[in-house]
């Protein structure tokens, strides 16, 4: 499972012109499976973001987590970080988990997160226009396994 998150101060995810999902300040989470990952894999994950301390304290030192400020989360899906770009110029997917067994992972991450804070998300298998306000900029790439 691989997972970029971004802190961010404001972030949304349009579908077919409507809106689906938006958060002020917190974070946004670009989200992935591979073909064998786990619940064990989205335990490890949720731990690391509710835990992860990105957000800067009164001395303006990175030391507080989503949780310390309470930000929210904008969690989307994205099956292109399992991209293969070895070979050629077009992209493999064949590491990328299918797409059902993905969803039911996606959604167990998402609930599994809802039970510490406020999750938005995209919408699983559809085009998105996601906008996001980085800030700082902070983008930390987060993988369950080596």
């Amino acid at each position: 499972m691989k997972v970029i998150v971004q802190r961010s101060l404001k972030s949304q995810v349009v579908v077919d012109n409507n809106l689906v999902g938006s958060i002020d300040r917190g974070l946004v989470l670009l989200v992935g499976f591979k073909s064998d990952d786990t619940i064990d894999d989205v335990d490890y994950i949720v731990k690391k973001i509710v835990n992860l301390r990105i957000f800067d304290d009164e001395n303006h030192i990175m030391n507080k987590s989503i949780i310390d400020v309470g930000g929210s989360i904008l969690s989307v899906s994205q099956f292109t970080l399992y991209a293969n770009t070895k070979k050629g110029n077009r992209p493999s997917y064949f590491n990328a988990m299918s797409g059902d067994n993905a969803l039911k992972l996606y959604n167990i991450f998402n609930d599994k997160l809802r039970k510490y804070i406020d999750v938005q998300t995209g919408s699983f298998g559809n085009d998105m226009c996601v906008t996001i306000t980085n800030d700082g900029p902070v983008t930390i790439i987060l993988e369950s396994r080596d």
